[in-house]
């Protein structure tokens, strides 16, 4: 008989299906009778969802990787490179690697072993000493980023802790590739803010405010990006889930099996009004400010009644044409082209009709999201802590915009 290691997967806390790991390599995933039967039950994923919006509930098995839904839930790169081998689990070991940060992932999904089960063995791994929830981590990407603990008392800061379940911020630590990026994200943000779109607390801070930095990072230097996790509330954890997750696609193809018009088809048919404004205003704002890296993983939804979906607050919004000289692309198409330069009335009319989109609130709302830009770059660019190189890339790409001039 072939061995065969069993993981339930909880949705705020309630079983709601199973992951199965076959000697083989293969992972079978099930949802439990419970959760089909429950017409009530919580939304886990989009994707989950065939058309006429009746519950999936046959799925193929996948071999050496688990599926798209919970691979997106772990760490890329080098985070997962580092946390896998302090976990003491093979990076491409999914399985495994998803048992070992499973208590504290992306939104309200959490991953145990079922009752009576063991820390699930590795063949290829024999030997290697498994450490559960070996260091915390919160949203998945390239940039060193850990869960951590505002610290009480009178000393404030914040602790990553190297045990237990995760705290209720985002500490971004510096790049070692690139200056300045915690300082340009935080200027990113509050001009968004500013601009009236929804984005979480954040902080710059000292990396000596943080506490518990892991050994094995690097050495770090300037300040850390500090965020509120807009899907821990005192309440208890609100489900989110990426774009990457809703499309079925792995992280590897979250540049390149999905567009923005695909996204805004699906927020016109599952959110509101406001929620597609929001989406043209932020996709407009990353166009302006210069910022490449907007794929799937970076747009998500959020569930605040636990079964309707709304776009979540902002994040990762930071201009990436300072550190890649000649580089003007987007992370996506936006309909027909992802030149930034070539974004224009005509193609958000073309997006609007694609993904059957009002559009007149699309281009009402981008004539707003350029006004405001202009009004509030211009009084508050000098006042923010992002260097010098950033403003002038920035001050020069904005005018090679076809939709800035258009509106100007």
């Amino acid at each position: 008989m072939p061995k065969v290691t069993v993981l339930d997967v909880r949705l705020y806390g309630e079983p709601i299906a199973t992951l199965t790991n076959l000697q083989d390599g293969r992972t079978i995933f099930a949802f439990n009778e419970a959760y089909i039967e429950n017409e009530q039950r919580p939304t886990l994923s989009l994707s989950y969802k065939d058309p006429f919006g009746a519950l999936i509930t046959k799925f193929r098995p996948y071999n050496m990787v688990v599926p798209p839904f919970f691979s997106n839930l772990l760490p890329e790169g080098p985070l997962r490179r580092y946390l896998a081998d302090r976990a003491g689990v093979k990076p491409t070991r999914e399985f495994f690697l998803l048992w070992m940060l499973g208590r504290d992932l992306p939104g309200a999904v959490t991953v145990n072993p079922s009752e009576g089960e063991d820390a699930p063995q590795d063949d290829e791994q024999a030997g290697i000493e498994a450490r559960p929830n070996a260091l915390r981590f919160s949203l998945a990407g390239v940039q060193l980023k850990f869960s951590a603990f505002k610290n009480d008392g009178k000393g404030g800061g914040l602790t990553i802790s190297a045990q237990g379940t995760g705290g209720s911020w985002i500490v971004k630590l510096p790049s070692q590739q690139y200056g300045g990026v915690p300082e340009n994200e935080f200027a990113m943000m509050t001009i968004a803010r500013m601009m009236g779109m929804d984005v979480p607390e954040i902080q710059l801070v000292d990396l000596d405010a943080v506490g518990g930095l892991p050994q094995g990072v690097g050495e770090l230097r300037g300040s850390a990006l500090v965020i509120k996790r807009f899907d821990r509330t005192p309440d208890g954890p609100v489900h989110i889930e990426d774009f990457a997750q809703i499309f079925g696609v792995f992280p590897d193809d979250k540049y390149s099996k999905g567009n923005y018009r695909m996204i805004g088809r699906i927020l016109g048919i599952e959110t509101g009004t406001a929620d597609v404004a929001e989406f043209i205003r932020r996709l407009v704002f990353n166009v302006l400010i210069g910022n490449g890296d907007m794929h799937l993983k970076n747009w998500s939804l959020i569930y605040p009644d636990r079964r309707t979906p709304a776009l979540s607050p902002a994040y990762d919004l930071l201009s990436t044409i300072p550190y890649i000289e000649g580089e003007d692309t987007a992370a996506l198409n936006f309909s027909r082209t992802k030149k930034m330069a070539a974004l224009s009335k005509d193609e958000l009319v073309h997006l609007a009709a694609k993904a059957e989109l009002s559009e007149k609130l699309v281009l009402d709302t981008a004539r707003e999201t350029v006004e405001r830009f202009k009004e509030v770059w211009e009084a508050e660019k000098k006042n923010l802590p992002m260097a010098a190189k950033v403003l002038e890339t920035i001050d020069a790409h904005v005018r090679t915009i076809e939709l800035y001039r258009e509106f100007s």
